[in-house]
């Protein structure tokens, strides 16, 4: 499975953050960090993915499998 941003839409709300920190991070301008942007996760990742696409506010994350 891979999870991609579309930074267009992302307004820095951080819910994808306080989700999954091990794959998101706002950096100090707010910027979303996607730290496996075009790679696959997989286990526990792959939860935490599909928790943090659920939870933002403006479906901004979207999970591939």
């Amino acid at each position: 499975m891979r999870i991609s941003v579309d930074v267009n839409r992302c307004e820095g709300h951080g819910m994808c953050e306080q989700m999954a920190p091990e794959i998101f991070e706002l950096d100090d301008d707010g910027v979303l960090i996607n730290h496996y942007e075009g790679q696959d996760l997989d286990g526990e990742l792959v939860v935490a993915a599909e928790r943090a696409a659920g939870s933002c506010p403006v479906a901004a994350l979207t999970a591939r499998r």
